[in-house]
């Protein structure tokens, strides 16, 4: 009895150690993948290292499927083995079958990898408007901390600062000046992620507390429908771009802060990878939004209605696109991940 437990001690232990010698081999082949998954590789030395480490774990999901059958290690390592073997035996990829590749899998992928700090965002964000609403609510005068006095001059004599955009400005050149703007705040909530994620939250705590501060100063002179209508069909895709790079910025920060069992320098770039297929399909549609703001916002020619089912189908768009709704493998892609 005693020896039979002796024995299956020895093996266990046995095991516990192969996991662990063979554990970074495996490690060291997932690190590669981002880098070698959308571009050619032309460095020989690299290219042989990633395809003996891929031979080596080949080899070890074999022997894991005998051992220890049924094991998450298997699940874990046919998944680096599979996509080890589809960019080995990858035909010549163009830049738009990349591109292609990155919308249908990569992003849908890596929003369910960032949704806990996505709604995170979100709600700091919506706390931060219902904050700045309160604020302002109470006491008037702390408006001139979110509006310019020109802003609040206009509000007081009954008029929005967005009514004379388009006397002042060609909608081309308006809608230039806003996807610049738009395209500058979304990259800073994101940079700024490399201070611990303390910029990040710092830009949406900010952002939140303007837009709440400023319904609640144009609420008291019954203006606040007129700026609801100026910002409802760009406004949905404007604010999911920008919580989408504060959510990426704080997962920037949480690779500095906390970077598993990789070092600093490789859980970093995981996640500018991560963020940079984010931002190469996001940043598109927040330029879409900037033409919206620059032709339809300020146009008198559109009624709320329309404005609305404007902001409305554009969000839908967008977000179908994101989460892989409209793509019947990105669904399938994105459940097996979840499955495993």
């Amino acid at each position: 009895m005693f020896a039979g437990w002796h024995e299956m001690s020895s093996s266990q232990k046995a095991l516990e150690n192969w996991l662990n010698n063979r554990a970074k081999t495996w490690q060291e082949l997932e690190l590669q993948l981002p880098n070698l998954h959308h571009k050619k590789n032309d460095d020989k030395k690299q290219s042989h290292q990633f395809i003996q480490l891929f031979r080596s774990s080949a080899r070890d999901l074999s022997l894991a499927r005998e051992i220890i059958p049924g094991n998450r290690i298997n699940i874990y390592l046919e998944n680096i083995v599979l996509k080890s073997h589809s960019i080995i035996y990858r035909k010549p990829q163009s830049f738009w079958r990349n591109l292609v590749t990155t919308i249908v899998y990569d992003v849908p992928q890596n929003i369910r990898l960032l949704k806990s700090s996505i709604f995170a965002v979100i709600g700091l964000f919506i706390s931060a408007i219902i904050a700045g609403w309160l604020l302002v609510n109470f006491n008037h005068e702390l408006a001139s901390l979110f509006a310019s006095s020109e802003m609040i001059n206009k509000v007081q004599q009954g008029e929005l600062w967005t009514d004379d955009l388009l006397n002042i400005l060609p909608s081309s050149i308006l809608s230039i000046s806003i996807m610049t703007n738009n395209v500058i705040v979304s990259l800073t909530a994101f940079g700024l992620g490399v201070f611990y994620g303390l910029g990040t939250l710092y830009i949406m705590l900010l952002n939140g507390l303007m837009l709440g501060g400023i319904f609640a100063y144009v609420a008291v002179y019954n203006l606040d429908g007129r700026l609801f209508e100026f910002i409802i069909a760009h406004g949905v895709v404007e604010l999911s771009v920008i919580c989408l790079s504060g959510a990426a910025g704080v997962q920037l920060g949480e690779a500095i802060i906390r970077p598993g069992s990789m070092s600093r320098t490789k859980a970093f770039q995981k996640a500018v990878y991560k963020a940079g297929t984010l931002l190469v399909v996001a940043i598109p549609f927040l330029m879409g939004a900037g033409l919206i703001e620059g032709y339809i916002s300020p146009s008198e020619h559109y009624s709320l209605m329309t404005k609305t089912v404007i902001g409305i189908t554009y969000g839908i768009i967008f977000w179908g696109i994101m989460l892989g709704y409209f793509t019947k493998g990105a669904r399938k892609y994105t459940l097996g991940m979840g499955n495993k």
